[in-house]
């Protein structure tokens, strides 16, 4: 984007130059500059739907402190608008017209302009405009900038076509992509972030005449054309206006096949002529230019052939369009041979910039429409949480990722990009997918097969709209529920992440990469190694987080019991990335402290790649590499060397790029590394199938969100649902009962799918396709009355379900201590005293880790842990009908009190409100029996485990655990809570006579 001319001078600006003279300089026929504002307290400090100045930011302290101050030296009038910031995340102000009145037509202008105190920063200062829609808070976003290099006040102009569409955020679906101009309402400004700063601006204004470069312009369908050698390459050039009205002058393009690609004379026949659009053509028409490609024997890289267009009467496209006549005939291309030899050959001719930028990832967002692809070589690309194309739609992704991949045709061997998301619990991204239950639920059904289920529903919806690569799963062992990524794990017990892990089937397929190519399948991700659910409390040095991204301090014991057992089972499976932790390793005795898990050469080359025998590539977390101490080039050749090979580097990609290629020239980052990466990174795309079909294949798209898709998840809602507690057996209800239903849960999709759905943070409310658990309720046939805040009369019901817990987080933002705890707000815990005080209830807690709820615990009849179901209530309302049976255990001990965190099976000293496994049941036939029922089970289960028989090992260990939880009842102590907790352990890694030791021993003492 190039930069926003800034006009008269300083000395001129800083008196009070009149507002003709700042106008002087336009035509004679040009309009009267029209004021948006003038800072005089004319338009208020107020939101939607009135017209106002209102701040936004990404927390609390975010928005920026804004005030009409008089001054003396204001360029117009005698006061300006001034404020203070100082942004961590994003933040700035926005002028909106009033929702209530009809929008503003700007067309007739060239631009906006606004007078600006520059404080000689180097900042970026981002001017938006609200084009189209219903209002301002639901319009398209136009946007460029200025950069504040400059001291006292200056008059910045923006021409109406400097702005482009923001790629990266849209608060619509997509409107119609035009800068129309003649629904506008207002503007929007963004402050720098990462440091205290102040400014002040005053007199916006609509400023000269509009011409017809604004309102019409000439684009071509494409911006590469690849086309196989000896056959003709078409490029549709077809004229445009702001509201498709006819263009009123002619326009004349002329085009000429340039000399400056790459391919020679001998390559293609040379084009030259001109296409006129006469006036009055109507707005869509469109020209063809053909250009011929020659062919000849050899083989040869990709060609690029640049068209020229000269526009004469319109806006000319952005770019000069690129014919290119594809690569032929060499090894890397010859599908038949293995993959072995096609990563060597190819890799043989790659330049050192090419196999940087094959290490290379960037974000949708920073790269525009992908010019960059091309220029940088770039190897991937990913959607960060929460970016989207817009409309959010299956069809939008897979024609934006096909862009990106056309982009990557235009570089000489044409490899393919590899775009990665973070489907961490379904396509979370896309608004309509099935979004299946967080980890920690999936970690409570103790089902291998569906958690592989899940997986593969994932990932036929992921690659359905064209990507390849599921940033997932987490295998972090969970150790502390004050953790805001304690939802991500499937549980505590690193034995139950193992048992999940079949997840990494149902995403890849076959062990040995074979299913890869299919239309269903993705390339999965193991992260985050290693260590992240291990930090301590306190020693996050990540902003206001507490414990995300800090320290985990171990022996070397602990690290391998505990943390790394996960991860060989996913090398062993075939898993083809891994990803390092934000957190820091502190191995105790080895002598080097803290280190950064993205600059352990000795875990990542050492343990995963070496002992190990990992295969694929390890790519670094977003930013990852900028949290290891020193500068950046000392942070890439760190990471690089430690065994990363591929740089998530979202918005900095260029400085990686540019830094890599120099360390590696310099010596300090050896060919030998850079090219042991790039083959790492190459082996995956040709097991993809990414060079044989680098776009999207979308003939699943119509199974996303399908019912078949959804019933895989309702039944993993339903098996994840935990029931702690059952007095007089009060679940499941019948549907003769007449139920009151409250709580802020009950009735909020957004709230029940919880962090990473949609945005990365989700956000409570409508925001997907779903069931919530009230509306599952109801389709169920049940008698339902609801009071989200149980206001409405509770006489005549009974029963009363309550479904409270957390609203939205992910990582670090939702640590406890930065803005959460583990306590019911003040408004679930009236509604529970409310509700359970009148009637026998249930409450169902719909959160990310257990909440504490002790102190009521003798007021409520049943306790159900919901975790985050996703968006298929119906699932939660086939237990609590009985439509499936409860059957779900506790993947994580459930506290008393935040005083006993951090709480674990295993732990030397263990009296927890629930014990880790813990889990009641509503089947119809419980077993019966005592000690010596007990006694029998324990002589199966060893006939079981010395016959390798899983399936009998678990069904008998499972028969004796409802026996002695039967006889627990709700008197849960310590001695009763370790054996029971360590029975499951036991249970889960194979040990079932042990397991029913155990469970006999927590029933003697009960």
């Amino acid at each position: 984007m190039r930069r926003t001319a800034l006009i008269v001078s300083t000395a001129l600006l800083t008196g009070l130059l009149p507002l003709a003279a700042a106008g002087a300089a336009t035509g004679a026929d040009d309009p009267a500059p029209v004021p948006v504002d003038r800072f005089e307290g004319e338009v208020p400090f107020a939101t939607q739907p009135a017209e106002g100045i209102f701040t936004w930011g990404g927390d609390t302290d975010d928005p920026p402190q804004l005030a009409l101050t008089a001054r003396t030296d204001a360029p117009e009038g005698e006061k300006v608008l001034s404020g203070t910031y100082d942004i961590s995340g994003y933040g700035g102000f926005t002028h909106d017209y009033a929702a209530t009145e009809p929008a503003h037509d700007w067309s007739a202008h060239q631009g906006i302009r606004l007078w600006w105190e520059g404080q000689d920063n180097g900042k970026k200062i981002t001017f938006e405009l609200k084009d189209g829609g219903a209002h301002g808070e639901a319009s398209e976003l136009w946007t460029t900038s200025f950069t504040d290099d400059f001291s006292g006040w200056k008059q910045i102009e923006i021409p109406f076509t400097d702005f482009t569409y923001r790629t990266d955020y849209q608060p619509v679906g997509g409107i119609d992509h035009v800068l129309g101009l003649t629904e506008m309402w207002g503007y929007g400004i963004t402050l720098p972030a990462g440091a205290p700063g102040r400014f002040a601006m005053d007199d916006v204004e609509l400023y000269g005449k509009a011409d017809q470069s604004l309102r019409a312009g000439v684009t071509t369908d494409a911006a590469v054309y690849p086309v196989k050698e000896g056959r003709t390459a078409s490029v549709q050039v077809t004229v445009a206006t702001t509201g498709s009205a006819p263009i009123d002058e002619p326009v004349t393009v002329a085009y000429e096949t340039a000399a400056t690609g790459t391919a020679s004379a001998r390559d293609y026949t040379p084009v030259k002529g001109e296409l006129t659009f006469p006036a009055g053509t109507a707005s869509g028409t469109t020209r063809t230019v053909k250009v011929p490609t020659l062919k000849d024997k050899g083989a040869e890289n990709a060609e690029t052939i640049p068209l020229k267009l000269t526009v004469t009467g319109a806006k000319a496209p952005a770019e000069i369009p690129q014919i290119v006549i594809d690569a032929h005939g060499l090894p890397y291309l010859d599908s038949s041979l293995p993959v072995k030899k096609r990563v060597a050959d190819l890799l043989s001719r790659m330049s050192l910039a090419e196999k940087a930028g094959q290490m290379t990832q960037a974000e949708r967002g920073a790269v525009g429409t992908g010019g960059d692809v091309a220029a940088y070589d770039l190897g991937s690309l990913l959607s960060g949480g929460g970016s989207t194309p817009t409309p959010n739609t299956p069809e939008a992704w897979a024609k934006m990722i096909d862009g990106f991949q056309l982009r990557a045709q235009a570089t000489r061997f044409q490899i393919p990009l590899i775009y990665g998301v973070d489907a961490v619990h379904g396509h979370n991204n896309l608004v309509g997918a099935t979004v299946m239950p967080h980890n920690i639920g999936i970690g409570a059904t103790r089902d291998p097969q569906l958690a592989q289920r899940t997986g593969s529903v994932t990932a036929a919806e992921v690659r359905a709209t064209g990507i390849p690569w599921d940033f997932a799963p987490c295998l972090c062992v969970t150790r502390d529920e004050r953790w805001g990524r304690s939802y991500e794990s499937f549980g505590e017990d690193p034995a139950l992440v193992e048992s999940m892990e079949t997840v990494i089937q149902g995403l890849q397929g076959a062990r040995d990469g074979r299913d890869l190519k299919d239309d269903d399948k993705v390339l999965a991700t193991a992260k985050h190694f290693v260590g992240d659910g291990g930090t301590a409390y306190g020693s996050s040095t990540n902003g206001t987080y507490t414990i995300d991204q800090g320290v985990t301090t171990v022996t070397r014991q602990q690290l391998e019991a505990v943390h790394l057992a996960p991860y060989q089972d996913a090398v062993d499976r075939g898993v083809g990335t891994f990803m390092p932790s934000y957190s820091s390793l502190d191995i105790v005795g080895d002598g080097q402290g803290p280190v950064k898990m993205h600059a352990r050469a000795d875990m990542i080359n050492g343990v995963l790649k070496g002992r190990m025998d990992f295969d694929g590539f390890v790519i670094s977390d977003w930013n990852g590499i900028d949290q290891i101490p020193g500068d950046y080039a000392s942070d890439v050749r760190t990471s690089v060397n430690a065994g990363v090979d591929m740089i998530m580097a979202p918005y900095s990609y260029k400085e990686f790029h540019s830094a890599l290629v120099a360390e590696t020239g310099a010596g300090r980052v050896t060919e030998k590394r850079v090219d042991d990466a790039v083959s790492r990174i190459l082996t995956q795309k040709f097991k993809l199938g990414l060079f044989e079909k680098p776009y999207a294949d979308t003939s699943g798209a119509d199974e996303i969100g399908s019912a078949e898709h959804r019933a895989v998840a309702r039944e993993a809602a339903a098996e994840s649902q935990v029931l702690l507690k059952n007095a007089d057996s009060v679940l499941p209800l019948k549907k003769s009962q007449k139920v009151y239903v409250a709580g802020s849960n009950a009735d909020d999709i957004g709230n029940q799918t919880g962090g990473w759905t949609i945005t990365w943070q989700g956000s409570s409310g409508d925001i997907t396709e779903g069931t919530t658990v009230l509306e599952g309720m109801r389709k169920a046939g049940g008698d339902v009355t609801y009071s989200k805040d149980a206001s409405a009369p509770t006489t005549g019901y009974d029963v009363g379900v309550v479904v409270v817990g957390e609203t939205p987080y992910a990582e670090g933002v939702g640590d406890v201590g930065n803005g959460n705890d583990l306590e019911l707000t003040a408004a679930d815990k009236a509604a529970v005293d409310k509700v359970c005080a009148a009637m026998k209830c249930a409450v169902l807690m719909v959160s990310g880790r257990p909440q504490l709820i002790g102190d009521r615990l003798g007021d409520i009849d049943a306790l159900v842990a919901s975790w985050l179901p996703g968006t298929e209530g119906d699932g939660v309302a086939d237990v609590l009908y009985g439509r499936r049976p409860f059957t779900g255990q506790l993947p994580v001990t459930w506290p008393k009190s935040q005083a006993q965190l951090p709480i674990n099976v295993g732990d030397a000293s263990y009296d927890p409100q629930f014990p880790y496994g813990w889990g009641l049941t509503t089947l119809t036939k419980v077993p019966q029996g005592g000690a010596t029922t007990l006694k029998v089970l324990g002589l199966a289960a060893a006939v079981a485990e010395k016959a390798g028989s899983a399936e009998a090992g678990r069904a008998i260990v499972g028969k004796a655990r409802l026996i002695v939880q039967q006889k627990i009842g709700t008197d849960i102590d310590a001695g009763v809570a370790k054996p029971f907790a360590d029975a499951d352990h036991l249970l889960v890694t194979g040990r079932y006579a042990a397991a029913v030791q155990k469970l006999t021993a927590a029933y003697r003492a009960a």
